[in-house]
């Protein structure tokens, strides 16, 4: 990865190609230890201002260039950085796409400054991609305030999060239209947490929430407006999952180039065999192609202001990038060979990283499917 991978004109501003180089400064060529640490990582890119490409000023849409040229870079470092930061954007955005929250200047300030951890609680066990078929529900109680009782699961940031914006429908009739957005304090009472061990060492667990009682202000927007504002947040980090994977596997290829540059077999340089030149071949040219997908679509999203026009080119960014990052580091760990697999190596850790990639925020298949029924309605259309 080098700093000219940020200057991608006409996608890049003079702003955006700044960003990317200070992004590379601090996250490529240095390694601060609070990346690798949880319950730091908020603190320290709070602090170094990166948390406010989360949420800018008023008058002011997220940049989603900005928010893949951040992830990139992170993911390059620390996936684990990468995967809070996400999700510290995941479980504010929907106070972005409320001015009238009650508050939501002074939670946006502390999550912007690092002083707020937040999270996005969507996934069920029984509704994943199919958010429609959610079961938690939302009841008023008789002070006015609300009734939360469900399960949620595979939710970042659990245990380091102070909130979290839960998905219930308010509905009797289990119709998505009552599907509603609380914002729900980590201490509120009915809810329980429990951290879900992964192959890799991130923040994830369950929420199940009990009778969990939360304030009548704690609704998001209106009842029936959870739906929209989670698409509404989704379409718009949804890129950067790519640039995400497009980072992991640049490491993975500069990892791999450091080591067949040096490892000799059979009296020459790994580098110096054709099957490895042939190999980094196709890694570079698929990490280029991931990485010009993926600002397309930002670049895209960014030009619309969020509409549903770059849909299409965000799924297929995702689908490819994250697709293509996992043939590069698998590609990565076999030219490495044994060390490629001891436990704790770069590209072996990469290699249990990237494969969540694929699934959250949308499967390989689920973008299939929607750049598939996109391409048919055209053709119907002609």
């Amino acid at each position: 990865m080098k700093p000219s991978t940020f200057d991608l004109t006409p996608f890049f501003s003079p702003e955006h190609t700044a960003l990317g180089q200070r992004c590379y400064a601090d996250f490529v060529e240095r390694d601060a230890p609070a990346l690798h640490t949880p319950g730091e990582v908020i603190p320290y890119l709070g602090k170094t201002g990166y948390l406010a490409h989360l949420a800018p000023p008023a008058g002011r849409a997220v940049s989603v260039r900005s928010l893949c040229i951040v992830r990139e870079s992170l993911g390059y470092r620390s996936p684990l950085a990468d995967s809070i930061f996400a999700v510290q954007g995941l479980g504010s955005y929907p106070l972005v796409l409320t001015p009238g929250f009650a508050g939501r200047e002074r939670i946006l300030d502390d999550v912007v400054s690092g002083a707020r951890v937040a999270a996005f609680a969507l996934t069920e066990p029984e509704a994943g991609s199919d958010v429609a078929s959610m079961r938690s529900t939302a009841r008023k109680d008789d002070g006015g305030g609300w009734r939360l009782d469900g399960e949620k699961v595979f939710i970042s940031n659990v245990g380091i999060a102070r909130h979290y914006v839960v998905f219930a429908n308010a509905d009797p009739a289990g119709s998505k239209k009552g599907i509603s957005a609380f914002l729900v304090d980590a201490g509120a009472r009915g809810l329980e947490l429990a951290q879900v061990p992964m192959s890799v060492d991130h923040p994830l667990g369950r929420l199940v929430m009990r009778d969990c009682r939360v304030p009548e202000g704690a609704l998001i927007g209106e009842v029936g407006h959870g739906m929209r504002l989670a698409l509404g947040t989704l379409g718009v980090f949804r890129t950067s999952v790519g640039a995400a994977a497009v980072g992991m596997a640049s490491r993975a290829l500069d990892e791999t180039l450091a080591h067949v540059r040096t490892r000799r077999q059979f009296g020459q340089r790994l580098a110096d065999f054709q099957l490895t030149q042939a190999a980094l071949a196709e890694m570079a040219t698929e990490l280029d192609a991931a990485r010009l997908l993926v600002i397309r679509a930002a670049w895209l999203k960014d030009e619309t202001q969020g509409a549903r026009a770059g849909d299409t080119a965000v799924a297929m960014a995702k689908m490819f990038a994250t697709e293509a990052a996992q043939r590069i580091i698998d590609r990565a760990v076999q030219l490495h060979g044994g060390l490629g697999v001891v436990l704790g190596s770069v590209v072996e850790r990469l290699y249990r990283e990237i494969r969540a990639l694929r699934i959250y925020e949308g499967t390989t298949e689920i973008q299939k499917l929607i750049i598939g029924s996109s391409l048919a309605k055209a053709s119907e259309g002609s």
